[in-house]
């Protein structure tokens, strides 16, 4: 694992993952978005199995590298998705982007928001009784892994309820459920733990880690607060200032990477009870791991 600050020499290396078994390959890459380089020289492997969070301050483009591995933002160098260039791949990738939550007026039940992940790449709107009446082996097909999925998310006792009425880790629990019910073989999330509160923190960054873990699915998650997902991560990819740092929380989370990252004094703390505070100039507090996004 090579830091791309210039300059700067990483930690010792972890181990490659093994060639048949990487999600993500990427080498020397870079985004543009809008003519503007966003981001560049970044070098990376993403293993089945492997959970990676994506931090850094607003707009540092944490949410154009999961549009570049989606072929939905042009990027330059080596980017490899499943095998294949960005967006040749996208049936075999679940995709959770930023959201609102739901009005509490939505009528739409949570297990119907969930079938939409079956029918996301075909045309038209389902029309499930036509399915059932056509088709009776794959409707009990499709009702089946409907079942399946809910209940890997835990979210059997509310799934035929009103999404609108359901609360934010409920609605969030519902919308992995989504983005796994194809059997993705990588998961992109972004902000997935965005005005949740701390018990629903912890329940999906758990549920996130035992899916990634249990069905190797490699799992790429944005996050503007370290803390909640800190004890189940692999490895980090810290963006600022253009470059990029990657590593294991340990290795990336430290005064000494963050502070070349920025090329200003940057210094880590933590408190009691093991969160970690990101603090320098007075012009820093921008990117608290605590606080940023984007």
């Amino acid at each position: 694992m090579t830091s791309t600050v210039p300059g700067h020499t990483s930690q010792q290396a972890a181990p490659a993952p093994v060639a048949d078994e990487v999600a993500v390959r990427m080498r020397g890459a870079s985004a543009v978005v809008g003519g503007t380089t966003v981001w560049s020289d970044v070098s990376l492997d993403v293993a089945a199995g492997e959970f990676v969070a994506v931090l850094g301050p607003n707009g540092c483009g944490k949410s154009t590298l999961l549009k570049v591995l989606l072929g939905l933002t042009p990027s330059h160098g080596m980017v490899e998705v499943l095998g294949a260039r960005p967006g040749r791949r996208n049936n075999r990738i679940g995709y959770l982007p930023q959201r609102r939550a739901f009005d509490a007026g939505v009528r739409i039940r949570g297990i119907d928001v969930v079938s939409m992940g079956l029918d996301g790449a075909r045309w038209g709107t389902p029309v499930p009784w036509l399915t059932r009446l056509l088709a009776p082996r794959r409707f009990a097909e499709r009702r089946r892994r409907l079942e399946q999925v809910i209940e890997v998310v835990g979210a059997a006792d509310y799934a035929r309820r009103p999404i609108g009425r359901c609360s934010g880790g409920e609605q969030q629990r519902l919308l992995i459920a989504q983005a796994l019910i194809r059997r993705p073989e990588l998961l992109l999330l972004d902000e997935a733990l965005a005005s949740l509160d701390v018990p629903s923190q912890a329940g999906i960054s758990a549920l996130v880690r035992d899916i990634c873990r249990r069905d190797r699915v490699a799992v790429v998650m944005v996050a503007h607060d370290v803390n909640p997902i800190l004890p189940y991560l692999d490895r980090v990819i810290y963006l600022a200032r253009g470059s990029a740092v990657i590593g294991t929380p340990e290795e990336v989370i430290t005064a000494d990477q963050l502070s070349a990252l920025y090329g200003i004094p940057i210094e880590v703390l933590h408190d009691r009870a093991g969160r970690l505070f990101v603090v320098g100039q007075p012009d820093v507090p921008a990117i608290h791991v605590d606080g940023a996004s984007g």
